[in-house]
């Protein structure tokens, strides 16, 4: 499996896509595009928020809208992400056995690269400004939500008893 900068910049470009359109709906700006041999089999974004779900990360939802594929199919794809994935996402392509993952950016997270190339996964990071950008926002202005997301506690300013 070959990279093609031009290609993972026009594939990433989707995934940001995606987290502009979850952050606009009121969601964490986290998109995700999986394609396979140069052609897009889905899009997902962060719905943790909109759909009231503890599992809708970005990665997770683009493959919940990809459908049931083949192994031979994921095991042929490159999945494209906006934001380093947590260890629930780094399992989900772990045990789909995707090769590649492009990822924007690592700034403001990065739990699971390097379990993911432990396990003979490529992780490219584009260290992206708009991605950077998009997450440096929502840290700002919805840092409990942050927090949230990323498995942590609310900060001791925001706890109620």
């Amino acid at each position: 499996m070959t990279a093609n900068v031009e290609d993972d910049q026009r594939w990433l470009a989707l995934a940001v896509e995606q987290a502009r359109i979850g952050w606009s709906e009121g969601g964490i700006p986290i998109g995700a595009a999986l394609v396979h041999n140069g052609q897009l089999i889905a899009v997902g974004r962060n719905r943790r928020v909109q759909q009231g779900s503890v599992i809708r990360h970005g990665e997770t939802d683009c493959l919940e809208n990809a459908g049931r594929l083949t192994a031979r199919t994921y095991r042929s794809s490159v999945l494209y992400t906006t934001l380093s994935p947590c260890f629930m996402c780094a399992g989900t392509v772990l045990l789909y056995q995707i090769p590649r993952i492009v990822v924007g950016e690592n700034r403001t997270f990065e739990s699971s690269e390097d379990l993911l190339r432990s396990r003979g996964v490529r992780v490219d990071v584009f260290d992206d400004l708009e991605c950077r950008s998009l997450m440096d926002r929502m840290i700002v202005e919805k840092p409990e939500l942050w927090r949230e997301d990323i498995g942590l506690e609310p900060s001791a300013q925001s706890r109620t008893v």
